[in-house]
């Protein structure tokens, strides 16, 4: 006999919103509920549409503006259970934005390797994490598999993932990274609310429900959409310095660049254009500030532009 269908849950629609700056050098994530949790809401009957419901619980939430948004993902996992047995679906957003000041410590914003400290590899303290903890650790979950098919598939996932054994890293794998983590359960999330016997490791401050995998999903379509359109300028002032545009690509990477051959590619690329104005302020040398270029202002909504990733 067919297997029986589980009782029918209780469906709802959340809209959810992973919202970007980059602040100082540093990537940041608009945060609710004490870094938490994503703002987020429920998708109602007079929203005019998922974007709109989505901007309103922002705005409510933060009293914050959004610009450039984009569609994410769909969470409809079937374990998406919250109180009382409701099922949730959740519709989750990208948007990138010029950090504003914080309203409350309730919703405020974060940097987002508080969440993922092993992805910001121009940091000696995340090589370290990876090097003497994480990978450790994830060795003994790989040898703890049943059999030796089971051991060899986790050994092939943890160093596709985290590019050992001749595999390179990827900065794209964010969530894959983070996944295997859950899987090994060295991440609090995947011990359930009592957190008993949580791990002693420092794998990033943990969030509410499914939060961080969302966050994760974010990182991940950001940083490869940085390779091939130029939504990265979306981040920055009117007019920056070519190392403030390299420092926020390298924020968003999670790795240092290559200083000339960066400005080699993004001046072939002809994504930018002189003001005829130099930096103020700071030390040594002033530096000429560049803008977009007006034409490619006009064109990006409909083709791309590479922004280089190359070290």
């Amino acid at each position: 006999m067919p297997e029986a269908l589980p009782p029918s849950q209780p469906i709802a629609a959340e809209l959810v919103a992973v919202l970007v700056a980059v602040t100082a050098g540093q990537a940041r994530v608009l945060t609710t509920h004490k870094g938490l949790a994503l703002p987020s809401g429920p998708f109602e009957q007079t929203h005019r549409s998922l974007q709109a419901g989505m901007r309103a619980w922002i705005e409510r939430q933060t009293h914050h503006p959004i610009g450039y948004i984009e569609q994410l993902y769909t969470f409809a996992d079937r374990d998406r259970a919250r109180d009382q047995g409701r099922r949730v679906i959740s519709v989750s957003y990208l948007g990138l934005t010029r950090e504003a000041a914080a309203i409350d410590e309730a919703g405020g914003w974060r940097d987002w390797y508080r969440y993922f400290p092993w992805e910001d590899r121009r940091s000696d303290a995340a090589e370290a994490l990876l090097a003497q903890q994480i990978l450790p650790a994830l060795a003994a979950w790989r040898d703890a598999a049943p059999d030796a098919a089971s051991a060899q598939q986790r050994r092939l996932r943890v160093d596709t993932a985290f590019g050992l054994g001749g595999s390179a890293w990827n900065e794209d794998f964010v969530l894959q990274r983070y996944e295997l983590l859950y899987e090994a359960r060295l991440v609090p999330e995947a011990l359930g609310r009592s957190r008993a016997g949580a791990p002693a490791l420092p794998t990033g401050q943990p969030m509410r429900e499914d939060f961080r995998r969302i966050l994760a999903t974010g990182i991940a379509r950001l940083r490869a959409k940085i390779k091939y359109r130029p939504v990265v300028f979306e981040l920055m002032p009117d007019a920056f310095t070519l190392l403030q545009l390299q420092q926020t690509v390298e924020a968003l990477a999670g790795h240092a660049l290559h200083k000339q051959n960066f400005r080699r590619q993004v001046e072939q690329q002809a994504l930018v254009e002189e003001t005829g104005e130099l930096a103020q302020g700071g030390s040594g040398r002033p530096a000429m500030l560049f803008r977009f270029r007006d034409d490619v202002l006009l064109e990006r909504a409909i083709s791309g532009s590479k922004l280089p990733l190359s070290r």
